[in-house]
């Protein structure tokens, strides 16, 4: 019997192949029977973004729960993973359950528990219900329609309450004049509806329903998001790109030029916002891949900040007991105090799209004002699609201290939080880690510029490779 394990962020596999109804069946009868065995209310919020099948998925999940003693509202239509977390924390239900494989292929299907916090449900409790999957669930539960009639099963329009807590949250009228300036690229995800909504005048890209995502992973990365750049380019209106992923709880970003604003960046731009202009304060909370840069913007700041491991999971934990400015990822998952502790690629882009408003600046003119104070930096990143063989040999080379240079790179030290970060002789650092939900091996690396950083990767995966 194939054993369902939970990675950095939910469960996820092939649909079709191991992400099938038997299993998703499985996961949800050991939810609940979690929630029953807990002191939490015997109530779950149940959703699905735009992949194929999550609709399907969805239902059986909510049969599963609902014949199993738990009350399920469920959503009306696709939703964000934020709006689920939104939705578990309003309603006050004992959980929250969102089908979706966030960034990956399509191709993958997927499900994460979310906590009645409005976050993210900490290992040990995921660990409890992945204790508690049995091998195969005897299926004599209801119909849907019955327990819809019993009561059990209701439908709820998350999409409406998301879209309210923003609108009391924002400037929604700075907004509005920033939005016409707006490039926002959906990625087929389900963050296109919200956006519309709340910025009508944006030009949006891939806003339609293609649960094949024109064969690309929905990651708000670069390599992803060529049409954003373009349509900066070719035309003059436009001060700002936004991306989110496929269940849009992550963020990419473009300035006026086109060029694309990774996530080291955001972070610093956000602890700048939040605390110069919001006055607000809190300990930063980064996972072990984030540029050193916001190390020092800390302590410029004389902000407490924490390192955890890769994982949002883990990041949440210390916003739900500790008072947390901003809770940030590599990957660009972002939290911040005044929301959830729930990473959203839609509420961040509303932040720095207000940020732009409230200065009169562009993106690039306030990343100019954050070098003044950390100095000008760049992180760049790999992902090495290897066979399992290899990738184990290469994380046990790690392990064992095996690599003593890359390339022309002498190696300083090396720090194991979360994978491997090899501090490098000319002040540079890079870092191997494999994927917790993906068949890949990740190399990151941060140097003072682009090219600089892609030589270190370039010399670490010739290194690794034995080429």
């Amino acid at each position: 019997m194939y054993q369902i394990k939970f990675g950095t962020d939910g469960w996820r596999e092939i649909i079709g192949d191991n992400f099938t109804n038997a299993n998703v069946k499985r996961v949800a009868y050991a939810t609940a029977k979690w929630l029953n065995d807990s002191n939490l209310n015997k109530s779950c919020v149940v959703g699905y973004d735009c992949r194929f099948g999550g609709e399907m998925f969805a239902k059986e999940t909510a049969i599963q729960l609902a014949s199993n003693g738990i009350k399920v509202l469920l959503s009306t239509g696709y939703v964000s993973t934020p709006m689920i977390s939104l939705a578990a924390n309003r309603l006050k239900t004992g959980a929250g359950i969102i089908l979706t494989a966030s960034h990956n292929p399509p191709s993958y299907n997927g499900y994460k528990i979310k906590a009645n916090y409005g976050g993210p449900a900490i290992p040990s409790e995921v660990a409890k219900v992945e204790a508690l999957i049995l091998d195969e669930v005897i299926d004599n539960c209801p119909s849907f329609e019955e327990l819809q009639a019993k009561g059990m099963i209701e439908y709820s329009d998350f999409e409406e309450l998301y879209l309210n807590h923003c609108k009391s949250s924002f400037d929604m009228t700075a907004l509005d004049g920033i939005s016409e300036k707006l490039v926002y690229d959906a990625m087929f995800g389900a963050g296109k509806n919200i956006v519309k909504r709340l910025l009508p005048k944006s030009t949006i890209l891939h806003g339609d329903n293609n649960p094949g995502f024109l064969g690309r992973a929905p990651e708000p990365i670069l390599k992803n998001l060529p049409e954003i750049s373009e349509t900066i380019l070719n035309s003059k209106q436009f001060s700002c790109g936004l991306a989110t992923d496929g269940d849009a709880d992550r963020i990419g970003f473009f300035d006026e030029k086109g060029q694309f604003v990774d996530s080291h960046h955001l972070i610093l731009l956000l602890i700048e916002y939040l605390t110069t202009y919001k006055g607000y304060s809190g300990k930063v909370v980064k996972s072990f891949s984030v540029s050193d840069k916001v190390q020092k913007l800390c302590e410029l700041k004389g902000l407490e900040s924490i390192t955890t491991k890769i994982g949002f999971k883990y990041i949440c934990e210390y916003m739900v007991t500790d008072d947390v400015l901003i809770g940030a990822e590599e990957s660009g998952g972002i939290a911040i105090k005044g929301h959830i502790p729930e990473r959203d690629g839609v509420w961040m882009g509303l932040v720095l799209m207000e940020y732009m408003a409230k200065t009169g600046k562009s993106i690039s003119q306030l990343i100019e004002e954050i070098y003044e104070k950390v100095g000008s930096f760049a992180v760049e990143r790999y992902d090495l699609h290897l066979n399992n063989k290899l990738k184990e040999e290469i994380v046990k080379n790690c392990k064992l201290g095996s690599y003593k240079k890359f390339g022309k790179y002498d190696i300083v030290s090396i720090e194991g939080t979360d994978g491997y970060k090899f501090r490098l002789n000319n002040g540079s650092w890079v870092m191997i880690r494999p994927s917790g939900t993906e068949p890949v091996l990740r190399i990151y690396s941060e140097s003072n510029t682009s090219a600089n950083a892609f030589d270190i990767l370039d010399q670490t995966k010739s290194t690794i490779l034995g080429e």
